[in-house]
């Protein structure tokens, strides 16, 4: 009766390519998850050249226009409509 149990490993196969390819994949994008986790986290001081660039007069925003006309000219004022007596 002992000589009817097989205690060999099971015959698995070999993983084809794209199964490889797809474990590899999973692991990338666990790994890149686990990154951009860390970076919301983690604070990172800012350099000098960002605390520089407040000091200087911006330009672009002398020149720039006011975006309240714009708005305004592209939207229609809506019809009233007539109440029936």
């Amino acid at each position: 009766m002992a000589s009817d149990l097989d205690f060999s490993p099971p015959e698995v196969p070999e993983p084809t390519f794209l199964e490889n390819l797809l474990r590899y994949g999973l692991f990338l994008g666990a790994i890149f998850q686990l990154i951009c986790v860390l970076a919301i986290i983690v604070p990172v001081p800012k350099s000098h050249e960002v605390e520089a660039e407040p000091s200087e007069p911006r330009s672009a925003e002398v020149t720039r226009k006011p975006k309240t006309a714009a708005l305004s000219a592209s939207k229609r004022p809506k019809k009233e409509a007539k109440k029936k007596r």
